[in-house]
């Protein structure tokens, strides 16, 4: 694919976005754009749109310009999409991409099968924000670009001890250090700091989680009246999933929120042996090996039945290599 500074050739307006409830990494790639975009382009009216921006991002320079609402009938030049694995998945900016002029998606997702224009997709990259970085002349990175970027890396590698995370990744990050970015700060309040009602939240899902297939796999559930009970939304279940990973002898953990009657979305974290990705695409949803997602209908226990089904499968595959 071209640099960056080739896609943005001849272009006078531009739209950035990301996908719905944008984590660390789409937020921090559609910055980083926009942000590389404002301190190199100032002939480029750039937009970007972010659905619900979450409050733990808050210190990314600028992301307070980021909109949450798409203005109908706009036509931009071109269209960048970051971190977005399915047309189904694009946030607030959906309608634009049959609008816009050029459409562009730069991605990491292993199940992003190319639905854009022109489409820049790295499975084996750490983040979407690592492939941004190759995207872009390192030169003109700015220090505020710089810790956006920083906080894709760090969010989507769980602060660098997910397998995702390469010799590669830390050249990145040693570039982007070396712009004199508050890595230390950033790495709390992207990753760790959370509310007194979060914390609440995720002991009691602990406490109340589920062994099965052998201790094995690891279930949590968070139902809308727990939710509403200590004042949270489904922005605030961020952590969840990967607290109950970290569970002793544990392959694979699953976590259901509720996001209305019979209806959960649902968050997987593998450790080695299981190819999470997979299974959540069975289920129309998609994301890596070690993490992904999907929306189920049904009650917990069907969810639940349906998944571990095939997560029985690839560990009795893979105890039987």
């Amino acid at each position: 694919m071209k640099k960056l500074d080739e896609i943005l050739e001849g272009v006078r307006t531009a739209a950035i976005a990301g996908h719905v409830n944008p984590d660390g990494d789409c937020a921090g790639s559609a910055m980083g754009v926009y942000l590389y975009l404002r301190d190199n382009f100032s002939q480029i009216q750039a937009d970007v749109y972010l659905e619900g921006k979450k409050k733990e991002f808050s210190f990314i320079p600028e992301i307070s310009a980021a909109r949450t609402e798409a203005e109908s009938g706009k036509i931009y030049d071109l269209l960048i999409l970051v971190d977005v694995s399915s047309a189904d998945r694009v946030g607030v900016a959906g309608e634009y991409i049959a609008t816009a002029k050029r459409t562009v998606c730069i991605d990491h997702h292993v199940t992003n099968g190319g639905f854009c224009g022109e489409n820049h997709v790295v499975p084996h990259a750490s983040s979407t924000c690592e492939v941004l970085y190759d995207l872009m002349d390192g030169e003109k990175i700015s220090r505020d670009c710089a810790m956006a970027l920083y906080t894709g890396i760090v969010t989507d590698t769980g602060v660098f001890q997910y397998s995702c995370t390469t010799p590669h990744t830390m050249r990145v990050t040693a570039a982007l250090l070396e712009k004199d970015i508050p890595f230390s700060d950033i790495v709390e309040q992207a990753f760790y700091r959370k509310t007194y009602a979060q914390n609440q939240l995720m002991g009691r899902t602990l406490m109340e989680s589920i062994m099965l297939l052998g201790g094995k796999c690891i279930v949590g559930i968070v139902r809308q009246k727990e939710m509403k009970f200590y004042g949270l939304t489904p922005a605030d279940m961020d952590g969840i999933v990967n607290q109950l990973r970290n569970t002793e002898g544990v392959e694979v953990a699953i976590f259901l929120y509720e996001l209305a009657p019979q209806t959960f979305k649902v968050s997987m974290r593998s450790d080695k042996k299981v190819d999470v990705s997979k299974i959540a695409n069975l289920f129309g949803g998609g994301g890596h090996i070690r993490a992904a997602g999907c929306t189920m209908n049904g009650s917990p226990f069907d969810v639940v039945n349906n998944l571990t089904l095939y997560i029985e499968k690839q560990l009795l595959e893979s105890d039987g290599e």
